[in-house]
């Protein structure tokens, strides 16, 4: 699947305060933010050094040239960000190759939102690379498009992959529900003017106004998502 973007307003859903639903990837819908850190953990220490658990909050969820760089600029490695890049992204896919598992709620979500055709996107600070992979398991039919961290001049926690996905889809950007697991993630779709659903997969996220937090996604279903825009204009 590719990020191409269809012409404003052509997949509206009529009938419905909610638009579309723009879903992050890792440790949203696949259980996988363990493994972005685990092979971080080994690729330092082939270079010799060890991580320090406390960083893992710190990279989580951004981009992966921000999480990269910190960590070169943390324990002083002697590598550069793009070959430290494709080391991350090997090792990943790596891992992804022989175990993808969902995180509880995903499949049932995604085939709810596909039987009722809600305008739904993936939205991944990940490399197209890896959300290619990840969409094989996931079923790229339950998607109108995609959004690669590596396709957009700023990601996460930027606004721009989630205006993006909003305008793909014909939605306006506050009738779009956004479920997240990161801080990260959170801030950039609430700087969209999404409505957020936090389902925290590493750190803590607090409830605030237009943000609801749920411990998992067998909280969420089509009519949840519909109620988060029942008090809007």
């Amino acid at each position: 699947m590719t990020s191409t973007v269809p012409a404003l307003g052509t997949r509206t859903a009529e009938g419905s305060a909610l638009q579309a639903v723009l879903l992050d990837m890792d440790g949203t819908l696949v259980d996988t933010e363990g493994f972005w850190w685990d092979v971080e953990v080994e690729i330092f220490a082939r270079l010799g050094h060890t991580l320090d658990e406390s960083w893992r909050h710190v990279v989580v969820g951004g981009p992966m040239t921000r999480s990269a760089g910190f960590l070169i600029e943390a324990t002083g490695a002697d590598i550069p960000l793009t070959e430290l890049t494709t080391l991350l992204n090997e090792g990943f896919e790596d891992r992804i190759d022989h175990a993808l598992p969902l995180m509880p709620g995903a499949a049932r979500l995604l085939a709810e939102l596909h039987e009722h055709a809600i305008p739904t996107a993936l939205v991944s600070a990940s490399h197209r690379r890896i959300i290619d992979r990840v969409l094989k398991a996931l079923g790229p039919h339950h998607f109108d498009l995609s959004i690669a961290g590596d396709e957009v001049s700023r990601t996460k926690p930027f606004p721009d992959p989630y205006l993006l996905a909003a305008a793909g889809l014909g939605a306006r950007p506050d009738r779009c529900a956004v479920v997240e697991d990161t801080a990260t993630g959170v801030a950039a779709a609430e700087a969209a003017g999404c409505r957020v659903v936090a389902v925290p997969s590493v750190a803590p996220i607090t409830p605030s106004e237009g943000r609801t937090v749920v411990t998992s996604l067998e909280e969420v279903d089509l009519a949840f998502l519909r109620g988060l825009m029942t008090e809007m204009p």
